[in-house]
């Protein structure tokens, strides 16, 4: 007998699995109380056992069924950006730039799509507070018509390394103590001592430790991606862009001294009862723009490295260019789900959006959904927070795994001739923009040098007030008094003075410890001192060189003829000699 209506697993299905949003909407009082395999009980309460008093049944699935699903209902908190918080809402487009780029995102002025933001700290535990001095995480997912966008920013338009295999050990010395199991809220020797060893780290320290260090909440601070990108356009050709979220509340900041008597869950708070008020916080989304020749010629006339997440952009020669604005206007209904569950990548670039060669991008391409596989599982992009929302109904090989959902049906899962799945022609030539990157496999670590201390001079001399420059000596000063390690604090004393000299005579006056007079005589751990000619002191760790490159004359960055012609390109796919995309290419 052939499946009934009624009957049908199909029925089923349609019933039970797209009532996603009706469930997320109903109330206590419209629902029957059952266990998880749907059998009413009388009571959350009751237990059975043997006689009055006596010992419980292993038959009373009731109980165990609530005692192994409780005991599993914690997923592993992210390692890094644990607290957090997140709304939906829409962005719109309101200046098309076609001649930048082909996503359908900004095809048009008008163009809409939903979104998803999760803001957080950094450093801190899933139950830290909201007002710790920490940089703030930014993320954005865009649903766009050609899959999601995940734009993972920050609130600081660097961050404190730029080597990418510094960041696990970067973020341990944020953790706590492996013996005293403290944090740097009572013990900030790791802290110092890692930025110590890497004075790459400053221009983001001088951020941190300023005012910026402790935002007003969620509403009242932009985001930065950090990370140069490329938008491509319909011809192929590509621009490096850099992104900003700019807060149209505007900026604001709480003091050192003020965060203490603020809610552990402030900004939470702040940003929940802000959209249920109807205060819907909203941000413009600006670019800057410069061409492979410009990125060039920026690193050989005032070395300022594209590829440097301790770099930033001189918006008096890259002016920022509004294209669009996005609002927050829903709070989550369920916060694990729609909060603690959403999970970005930044390898999620729909056509006309690609990586650069900046390698803690790189790095992060595979760190970021690795960790969400881990975390949440290998199907964590079928949860409805982290699914695309695309205008065709998209198939692909991925099959199975834990907690499969949306399975692909009785679809072949190969690439088969009978059933065969369709496919859209190539719309991104990815060896014209990326196939001027040719050369030999070398080892890398960055080294310090004189125009890593130019933007955070500017900062203390031009950016920062009066006010602003004492409230950041004692933010420092108070956190190097939680170090009792003075030889850590005279290093680092050493790398505020090459900013600039009034910081280290402050700090000293402050702290009573004399730091050393610059870094030209110290050995970092960490990076290569530029400023010393000393082999001995130089090199990272006293490492030997004399064989691979890890010191090389362009700190990693584009110098001139990086974006050179490729003269021909003749191992096309499957041996077609440069068919299918696989031409000579500018």
């Amino acid at each position: 007998m052939a499946p009934s209506a009624e009957t049908s697993f199909a029925a089923h299905a349609a019933t039970q699995f797209s009532s996603y949003e009706r469930d997320r909407q109903k109330t206590s009082t419209e629902t029957l109380y059952a266990t998880s395999n749907g059998v009413p009980m009388p009571h959350p309460y009751e237990t059975q056992r043997v006689g009055e008093n006596g010992p419980l049944l292993l038959q009373d699935f009731h109980l165990i069924d609530l005692l192994s699903h409780f005991d599993r209902e914690r997923i592993p908190e992210r390692v890094v950006h644990a607290k957090g918080s997140g709304a939906h809402g829409f962005f719109e487009c309101t200046e098309a730039i076609p001649d930048l780029t082909l996503a359908d995102i900004f095809g048009e002025k008008g163009k809409k799509c939903p979104i998803t933001v999760r803001f957080s700290t950094v450093g801190g535990e899933s139950g830290s507070h909201d007002c710790a001095r920490d940089p703030r995480g930014f993320s954005v997912k865009f649903r766009t018509d050609d899959g999601n966008w995940d734009v993972v920013a920050n609130n600081t338009p660097v961050f404190f390394l730029r080597d990418p295999a510094k960041f696990p050990h970067f973020i341990h010395t944020q953790k706590r103590d492996p013996s005293t199991h403290l944090t740097h809220a009572d013990d900030s020797t790791m802290f110092w001592d890692y930025l110590s060893q890497n004075p790459e780290s400053i221009h983001q320290v001088m951020i941190l430790m300023g005012d910026r260090g402790i935002p007003d909440g969620y509403r009242f601070m932009h985001g930065y991606l950090g990370h140069t990108v490329k938008f491509v356009n319909a011809n192929g050709d590509w621009k490096y862009v850099q992104i900003h979220f700019k807060s149209m509340q505007g900026t604001k900041f709480i003091t050192q001294e003020a965060s203490a008597e603020y809610s552990p869950d402030y900004s939470q708070k702040d940003l929940y009862e802000a959209i249920d008020r109807g205060e819907f916080p909203k941000w413009t989304v600006e670019i800057q723009v410069m061409s492979a020749q410009e990125a060039e010629k920026l690193w050989e006339e005032q070395h300022i490295n594209v590829f440097d997440l301790t770099h930033v952009w001189p918006q008096s020669q890259f002016p920022r260019r509004k294209i669009g604005e996005f609002t927050l206007n829903e709070n989550a209904v369920n916060y694990f789900a729609e909060v603690e569950q959403v999970a970005f990548n930044p390898a999620h670039m729909p056509p006309g959006i690609e990586p650069s060669a900046d390698p803690v991008l790189q790095s992060r391409l595979f760190s970021y959904p690795d960790t969400h596989r881990h975390r949440i599982g290998v199907n964590y992009q079928q949860l409805p927070v982290n699914a695309p929302r695309t205008t065709y109904k998209f198939g692909n090989f991925q099959r199975d795994g834990s907690m499969a959902f949306f399975n692909q049906g009785a679809r072949p899962n190969y690439l088969s001739s009978i059933d065969p799945v369709q496919f859209r022609a190539r719309t991104v030539n990815l060896d014209k923009t990326h196939s001027h990157f040719t050369g030999e496999a070398i080892t890398f670590l960055s080294e310090i040098r004189a125009e890593d201390f130019i933007a955070p001079r500017k900062l203390w001399q031009d950016v920062f007030d009066d006010g602003a420059r004492e409230r950041f000596i004692k933010n420092v000063s108070g956190k190097m008094e939680l170090c009792k390690n003075e030889e850590i604090l005279k290093r680092q004393i050493a790398i505020f003075r090459e900013v600039d000299p009034e910081i280290a005579q402050r700090l000293e006056k402050a702290t009573g410890i004399k730091g050393y007079e610059g870094i030209a005589n110290m050995r970092f751990n960490g990076t290569h001192n530029g400023f010393s000619k000393d082999p001995k002191v130089r090199y990272a760790n006293g490492m030997d060189v004399s064989s691979g490159k890890s010191v090389t004359s362009n700190n990693g960055a584009p110098s001139a003829g990086t974006h050179k012609s490729c003269t021909g390109v003749t191992n096309g796919a499957n041996g077609s000699n440069a068919t299918n995309g696989h031409i000579a290419v500018q």
